[in-house]
């Protein structure tokens, strides 16, 4: 994490813009401004926290909507005079219920992200009528055939060059991988760090 006594609060009369960006996407959020204060608060909580302008005071956002935003990183720009907050959203970010304040628009890669949670709420609630609940209560052997039996039909369709066969049989290995990930208490971000740690 950050560190906060390298930074340089004066420029701004105390005050430091704080971009927040998407940990999973890259996508920029909103901008707040963070005194010296809300900034340990950010650390603190492990919640994005600003300083109000308007209201004279430290507000964490989702305070009131729920929609809090978890800090994952953050970093400084070469001037120690601005931060880079990287952040899990835990709903809409924008007052307007939008992903972005700046009308940007969620892709379709972050679904991957949206679905990981689904499936890690399946496995901890265990809703009746789930299918993913009916393969956690199988058990882990019976998951592991099913990714399996996915990756076997994968290249079956690859063999076939059907691509209608390949898009839908790899939807499938997916799925049933992402369910044997969490079965292991390993989430798709996990899997995401470790290619981005290869990326050179």
């Amino acid at each position: 994490m950050i560190d906060i006594s390298k930074l340089n609060f004066k420029k701004l009369n105390g005050l430091i813009p704080a971009i927040v960006v998407d940990y999973s996407t890259d996508k920029i959020l909103m901008l707040g401004f963070m005194n010296e204060e809300a900034l340990r608060k950010t650390i603190e909580l492990n919640k994005v926290t600003f300083f109000s302008r308007s209201k004279n005071r430290l507000w964490t956002k989702g305070e009131t909507s729920g929609n809090f935003l978890l800090t994952k990183n953050i970093i400084s720009d070469c001037d120690d005079d601005s931060i880079i907050v990287y952040a899990e959203p835990q709903g809409p970010t924008c007052h307007s219920g939008n992903y972005s304040c700046f009308g940007i628009e969620n892709d379709e890669i972050n679904f991957l992200g949206r679905l990981n949670d689904l499936i890690y709420d399946r496995k901890k609630n265990l809703p009746e009528g789930s299918y993913t609940s009916e393969l956690f209560n199988s058990g882990s052997d019976r998951i592991i055939q099913k990714v399996g039996e996915e990756a076997v039909e994968v290249l079956i369709a690859v063999k076939n060059k059907s691509r209608k066969e390949i898009v839908y049989e790899s939807a499938d290995l997916l799925y049933h991988l992402m369910v044997m990930l969490a079965d292991n208490d390993i989430k798709l971000s996990d899997v995401v760090d470790e290619l981005k740690s290869r990326h050179k």
